[in-house]
């Protein structure tokens, strides 16, 4: 009952405050552990895909131990400085907000601001070259950021958090940090983040299944044709490389009746991706906003669901 009441103040703080940029979190300490082992791996003569494994081992294993101990030492210190620790570390493994943020800012360069602006904007958050887009490939970048972050940036880790606290969750984050890093398929990283890629689609196989189901529920929330979102989204669940993406994707492209994937450019190399969604009509600016919502309402369901089974595993045991 306690954790639920944690993981409901964690999600409460999450949507008032996001993250602010200027506040210690733990990702921003994994990705200057992943910068620096790969500034330091280029003195090693080790085969690559070696490398990438102590990688992901010791940036999985830190994170967890590092987690593990904080909460100990808060514990040791005092009942209340250890709740303080669990609902901070939870707090920072949710991006509900600063998702939605990030999204909106491109929406409000795309309305009230110029293309350029909204390019540079977008290339905070997309790992595509950006500099070439126009207003529409700009939105559809959007839409697919925040629709393929609702699995791994909020609904995993909230699963993560109901079934094993801020550590499971923290674990998760390394390894969602490591894909987004390292697990590239273009040749500089190919090698060496051919595990973290690897085992972040495996990770996400659930997540992504999950997500795909709430977003559904919320597309019934807001009174879209469900039945024909879910046959759509069935349809093209998996028109990815990856065998997550297109599943929170695929609702949202079906609900808002786009077409998502096609050809980008990332790190100087063409990849045509499989198209999701049927082109029935244009994609518009706020499109975005739309797809934020869903974000929202699905987040918020996913919170209310999971309380509920955690409650009554609780009452059962």
């Amino acid at each position: 009952m306690i954790g639920i009441i944690a993981i409901l103040i964690a999600f409460v703080l999450d949507l008032c405050i996001g993250d602010p940029y200027s506040w210690p979190h733990p990702v921003k300490a994994i990705g200057h552990y992943i910068t620096l082992f790969l500034k330091l791996k280029e003195k090693w003569k080790i085969n690559p895909y070696i490398i990438g494994i102590i990688l992901w081992l010791t940036t999985v294993g830190l994170t967890v131990g590092i987690s593990a101990l904080v909460l100990h030492i808060g514990a040791t210190v005092h009942p209340i400085l250890y709740w303080i620790l669990w609902v901070y570390m939870a707090y920072t493994s949710l991006a509900t907000r600063s998702l939605a943020y990030e999204a909106k800012k491109v929406y409000q360069k795309l309305t009230q601001g110029t293309l350029d602006e909204a390019r540079t904007q977008v290339g905070m958050i997309v790992g595509r070259e950006t500099a070439q887009l126009s207003k529409e490939e700009i939105c559809k970048a959007t839409i697919e950021t925040v629709a393929e972050n609702a699995s791994d940036g909020v609904i995993g880790p909230l699963m993560c958090l109901f079934i094993g606290g801020p550590i499971l969750a923290m674990g998760y984050k390394a390894i969602n940090t490591l894909d987004s890093m390292v697990g590239y398929k273009h040749e500089r990283y190919y090698k060496i983040g051919f595990t973290s890629a690897k085992i972040d689609d495996i990770v996400n196989l659930v997540p992504a299944r999950v997500t795909f189901v709430m977003l559904l529920l919320a597309t019934h929330v807001l009174q879209y044709d469900v039945k024909q979102v879910a046959r759509l989204a069935w349809r093209d669940r998996y028109n990815h490389a990856s065998p997550n993406s297109a599943f929170p994707e695929s609702v949202v492209a079906a609900a808002l009746r786009i077409q998502l994937g096609g050809v980008h450019v990332y790190h100087g190399e063409l990849v045509e991706k499989q198209t999701i969604g049927d082109n029935s009509r244009q994609v518009d600016t706020i499109d975005i906003m739309h797809t934020v919502t869903m974000l929202y309402i699905a987040t918020c369901l996913s919170v209310i669901l999971g309380s509920i089974v955690s409650l009554v595993i609780h009452t059962i045991q």
